[in-house]
């Protein structure tokens, strides 16, 4: 990592508020190049504080764009962080209403050239697709990182039609969490408390709202730009991970999109900025890519940017399982269209007798993380334990590796004798040692089977062959290596069950198949990237402690009763102290629990403890958050508790119980 301290431009920085029509203010942050002529403005536009959690990460970039020429803006969405106003569902018509009225608010001042970017990775790139969607007029370019255009199926609510346990419930325990902090008195003054109290009695545990939505409606829609990709004005660099799980919006993005004003740039990583060197990697210079990307669209320059091929893609070369990779192997290329001439279906088709697969309940747990974020034990481990729950097939690599690069499509022929169920597919590379890495996966929810906007039970002893794709890989198999495709009935915690579907499902391997996008090996223009560099970091330090940590994966099986329990440390940041003072306590555990046999015995559960605390002025505040989810033959119970105390004094306790008819999902 290249640390930059010299730039084209000296910049200051400044905390401002900005007014929206009903009055509430937003809490912004200004960084801004010292020059007498006016620049464009860059958006990053997010719930999660920029006064604290954010704040290492903004100033490894912001200030950088600023030395660069350019006004760099990190914003909180309303009812977060130091903004005012309450609470609401994540990319609501408020959030969105109000990030177009920050987009012209920054056109309007009399240091910006009227021109104004958008960028951010999840929760800020997909806003920045959405006001884009909106069209305001100085929005003329967006970078969206590791976000999506579909809300409901490529989001962290469902995965093919099915209840994605394993995110589903944890993120929205994370933001109800997230949403009970308070605003900091630094930076908000002495209505700090009256300003929290009120932000808690509206919040809403978010679960309630997307467990009501079990297939694609119109709550799903609105927010999902691939309903109508030509509401979309601006240029888009749309950029993700193999190791992401939105990567496959990138695909679709390039091959929706006008060329002439978007790009895409797929590598190996993580839900990380791809300049921040966490595993996997390599990094790259992605601030100079970006910057390059806002010098021609933002101020004219004929930089050859749009020259750059439209899909730039890392394929990895064959690797061994593990949890994680510092670096991994492989290469870049670059394809001028999508879909790609070079790609073409090959079809592997499936042999044999007619298997019985009943995956037992506890399968998936080799899953790994939903969301790598770049820790120890976030990628699949070897998958041979997981094969042997799962009906496999193989197709030998022959002398000459076989290169992928796309979405592979599965189709099965399958019975059931109930009404419900689920398929899941992996496909594993196997080396000549019979370890097992997965390359890429992907999920139907079998209800869901003629399309997500209806749930269409099976027909009870009768054969239906169903078609799904898996998730987008660039993938290179090697010379005598073997391609396994292993098909499983259960996969907890990533897919929650349903009743029944322990029974499981027959495979008919005739009619059966996967077909891989196999791409043709060609000599192309090698496709080069600067190497990483960010500003100077913030300086927060993290204390050393002498209690040994928790795993980050522990999983634990009860011999007697069946019982398997999955604990996760999902790692977010910890306890730190930041250079004004404040010292921020942070510990959230993840478990999930299931008996082998009885998919109703799945459970869910979240707890998270923050404290935040200014010793100089005495400011002490602590929340803690307990979030449960379970599943009976009839529907969900989810059960939520916050409690807030200011010191030793409980300022906020609620409890939330509610049980929403499985209808779906």
């Amino acid at each position: 990592m290249i640390i930059r301290t010299e730039f084209p431009y000296e910049s200051t920085h400044e905390d401002v508020r900005i007014p929206m029509a009903d009055g509430v203010e937003l809490y912004a942050r200004i960084w801004r190049p010292v020059t007498d002529e006016p620049v464009p403005a860059l958006l990053e536009y997010l719930p999660y504080r920029l006064t604290d959690w954010t704040a290492p990460r903004d100033r490894q970039r912001h200030p950088w764009y600023a030395g660069h020429g350019y006004a760099s803006v990190r914003v909180d969405v309303r009812g977060h962080g130091c903004s005012g106003g309450n609470p609401g569902d994540e990319y609501d018509a408020r959030e969105l209403a109000d990030g177009v009225a920050v987009v012209e608010w920054l056109a309007a001042q009399p240091w910006c050239t009227g021109s104004v970017g958008m960028f951010g990775i999840s929760w800020g790139g997909f806003n920045s697709l959405q006001i884009a969607a909106l069209a305001p007029e100085a929005l003329k370019a967006v970078v969206t990182v590791c976000s999506t255009d579909d809300r409901y199926d490529n989001d962290v609510h469902y995965m093919g039609g099915s209840v994605l346990a394993v995110d589903m419930h944890a993120w929205a325990a994370t933001m109800l969490a997230f949403a009970a902090r308070p605003p900091d008195p630094l930076f908000v003054g002495d209505g700090w408390r009256e300003q929290w109290l009120a932000r808690l009695e509206a919040v809403e545990p978010l679960i309630h709202t997307w467990l009501a939505h079990q297939t694609r409606d119109d709550y799903w829609r609105h927010g999902s730009v691939r309903e109508d990709y030509g509401a979309i004005g601006a240029a888009v660099l749309a950029v993700g991970g193999w190791h992401d799980p939105y990567r496959d919006a990138v695909l679709r993005l390039v091959s929706h999109l006008p060329a002439e004003r978007v790009r895409g740039l797929i590598g190996p990583w993580s839900h990380q900025y791809p300049d921040r060197g966490l595993p996997p990697g390599p990094a790259i210079g992605f601030l100079q890519e970006t910057l390059r990307w806002w010098d021609h669209w933002l101020k004219g320059a004929d930089n050859g940017v749009m020259d750059e091929p439209l899909l730039r893609s890392w394929i990895s070369e064959s690797h061994p399982p593990a949890t994680t990779y510092e670096v991994l192997p492989g290469r870049w290329v670059g394809d001028a269209e999508w879909p790609s001439p070079a790609v073409t279906p090959v079809t592997y088709a499936l042999q044999g007798a007619p298997v019985n697969v009943a995956s037992p309940q506890h399968t998936g747990l080799d899953a790994g993380r939903f969301f790598p974020f770049g820790n120890a034990a976030d990628l699949p481990p070897d998958q041979r334990e997981e094969d042997a729950k799962s009906a496999c097939f193989e197709f030998p690599v022959g002398r000459e590796p076989v290169e992928v690069l796309g979405r592979a499509q599965v189709t099965a022929r399958l019975r059931m004798d109930v009404p419900y169920g689920q398929v899941v597919a992996r496909l594993c590379d196997v080396a000549p040692d019979g370890s097992s890495t997965l390359v890429t996966r992907g999920a139907l929810n079998l209800s869901a089977r003629l399309g997500r906007e209806k749930a269409v039970p099976w027909p009870v002893g009768a054969y239906e062959d169903v078609v799904f794709e898996l998730n987008g890989i660039g993938h290179r198999f090697a010379a005598g290596h073997r391609i396994r495709l292993a098909l499983s009935s259960a996969y907890w915690p990533w897919i929650w069950p349903r009743a029944g579907s322990e029974a499981g499902w027959t495979l008919d391997p005739a009619g059966s198949a996967v077909v891989l996008p196999v791409r043709a090996a060609a000599s192309e223009p090698a496709v080069v990237f600067e190497p990483p560099e960010q500003a100077e970091p913030l300086g927060v330090i993290v204390p050393a402690t002498l209690d040994e940590p928790r795993p980050e994966r522990l999983v634990v099986r009860d011999v007697a009763r069946g019982r398997w329990r999955l604990e996760v440390d999902p790692r977010y940041g910890g306890t730190r102290v930041y250079p004004d003072g404040l010292e921020y306590g942070e510990d959230a555990e993840e478990v999930y629990e299931i008996d082998s046999a009885d998919p109703l015995s799945a459970r869910t559960r979240s707890e998270w403890r923050i404290r935040l605390h200014r010793p100089e002025s005495g400011w002490d505040v602590r929340v803690e958050t307990r979030s449960e989810v379970s599943c009976d033959a009839g529907g969900f119970v989810a059960s939520n508790e916050v409690v807030c105390r200011e010191g030793e004094e409980v300022v906020f306790h609620r409890t939330w119980e509610r049980r929403l008819p499985r209808a779906a999902g």
